[in-house]
């Protein structure tokens, strides 16, 4: 889910009319009107900056959202000439209600940046998502101030008619009554009413959008009884009826029901920009490549038709896919797929087919170009492991799980179907690989060995990491769901 645990990421907007050539050649159709994608960079070895850079103007990108304002991005992104949104962490938004912190923030952000030859920065974002439900109210008197104080920041450094302040905001901020769940009955949440139409009627003032997350994907990993075709575009025979309107899938359905709240808050009109929109491809039942290929073509279908949705119909809508590349130390609080949304590998490499510009093709978005691998080396269980060492074996998974990612082992996932040896395998070598393959990473008490046969299998990648001097600054690894991939693992240890 799309909540405060998303950690600093960029998002990348296709421009339209763009069309260049990338690889062997291959020209790319213009991106689909308002397209983009968000890309996250809570990895244990990002892809570095400037590679991302060469990628996305390989890809024809022209616009691109951070999640924070990293140096090494910015300077990365400087004289590219592609549209940047800089953005501002929770954490940091109870120290911009001060007037002050915020002038030095644009100061330090914005306007070093902001020259003939710099980077080229159109929106701030103020936060992210800062009133999910699961906050429990923790920013919600720091970030309506935090974002008129950025505004008269930029306003007053001489940005504000070119660059404007917004706040990224989770679906949960709006909803319709439980007897009447229908779009037109659509309403912003109760205990925040008052809050949401006094920024709302700010955006309106200034000129900023209202950028919203909307996840299909989470009403099916939330509901096994949700309508699994009403998450697609591709038609239902169940549509949900609202005032003769038909509503064939969940994206259009929760847009609208938004459109509705804008409408009561005396801002109808009020431009909408979808954040983050996507679908995962590992780590749940739900989370798969073909689920996800199939939502991004219908959906890209309908950016390039420039159909809108039934209350702002024929108009292009403004849309940021999440994400780029996946994201191997991202939190897992929401759920293992949590790891698992890019459109790309973790090494920039493409997962499937998919034509941006949603006509139809098969074609592959260009990858990242120069990335350097370690050696092809794994580390797997040690088939002569003593009776001894294989008493220690759930400590040790434990262990792996705990500072690398194995949301692949748990049910419902890609690498779920393997036995308990490829299981503790897969474990041992995702700590190897995030360990560089020192020597020392692959001991385990005597369980594990090093292989130069590569022990993949055709549902389940045993991946060789980046070389540390090819990839971007590293993110400090977290305690993740071990417990969980520790019993997938066990379930079926017996066989051992």
């Amino acid at each position: 889910m799309a909540g405060s645990d998303r950690r600093p990421a960029v998002v990348v907007a296709f421009a339209a009319l763009m069309l260049l050539a990338v690889g062997g050649g291959v020209g790319l159709l213009p991106a689909a009107e308002g397209l983009g994608v968000n890309w996250g960079t809570m990895a244990s070895h990002p892809l570095p900056p400037r590679a991302v850079v060469q990628m996305l103007q390989d890809n024809g990108i022209r616009k691109v959202k951070l999640f924070d304002a990293d140096a090494g991005t910015m300077e990365a992104l400087a004289g590219s000439g592609v549209e940047v949104m800089v953005a501002i962490p929770n954490n940091l938004l109870d120290l911009l209600t001060d007037y002050d912190a915020a002038r030095d923030w644009v100061h330090e952000n914005v306007s070093r940046y902001n020259f003939d030859g710099g980077v080229n920065i159109k929106y701030v974002a103020v936060g992210n998502e800062p009133f999910l439900s699961s906050l429990n109210g923790t920013f919600l008197n720091v970030t309506f101030p935090a974002l008129r104080n950025i505004q008269r920041a930029l306003d007053d450094a001489g940005h504000g008619d070119t660059i404007k302040a917004t706040v990224p905001l989770n679906a949960d901020v709006y909803n319709s009554p439980k007897d009447n769940q229908v779009p037109s009955t659509g309403r912003f949440r109760s205990d925040i009413a008052g809050l949401m139409t006094e920024i709302v009627q700010f955006l309106n003032q200034t000129g900023a959008p209202f950028t919203v997350n909307i996840y299909p994907f989470l009403s099916l990993y939330s509901n096994d009884n949700f309508p699994l075709d009403f998450a697609f575009f591709d038609g239902t025979d169940s549509p949900v009826v609202d005032n003769g309107i038909q509503y064939t899938n969940v994206f259009d359905a929760n847009f609208d029901t938004l459109v509705s709240a804008l409408s009561a808050a005396g801002v109808g009109g009020l431009p909408i920009v979808v954040g983050e929109v996507g679908w995962p491809t590992d780590g749940d039942k739900h989370a798969r490549a073909d689920y996800a290929q199939r939502f991004y073509a219908g959906l890209l279908r309908k950016l390039a038709a420039n159909a809108g949705t039934p209350l702002r119909p024929n108009q292009y809508v403004e849309v940021y896919l999440f994400s780029l590349v996946d994201e191997d130390v991202k939190s897992v609080a929401p759920g293992n797929f949590e790891r698992h949304w890019g459109i790309l590998r973790y090494d920039g490499q493409p997962k499937y087919a998919m034509d941006l510009s949603g006509q139809g093709r098969n074609t592959a978005l260009a990858a990242a170009r120069g990335i350097r691998y370690l050696p092809r080396a794994w580390c797997v269980l040690n088939p002569i492991a003593s009776p001894d060492a294989m008493s220690r074996i759930g400590d040790n998974v434990n262990y792996a799980c705990t500072f690398a990612d194995c949301t692949s082992l748990g049910y419902g996932s890609t690498c779920n179907g393997m036995d308990a040896a490829g299981n503790v395998s897969y474990a041992f070598n995702a700590y190897f690989q995030v360990q560089n393959q020192v020597e020392e990473s692959c001991g385990f008490q005597g369980l594990a060995v090093q292989t130069l046969q590569n022990p993949s299998t055709d549902a389940c990648n045993f991946t060789i990491q980046i070389e540390p001097s090819a990839a971007g600054r590293p993110v400090a690894l977290t305690v993740a769901a071990a417990t969980a991939v520790l019993l997938s693992v066990l379930t079926v240890m017996a066989s051992l």
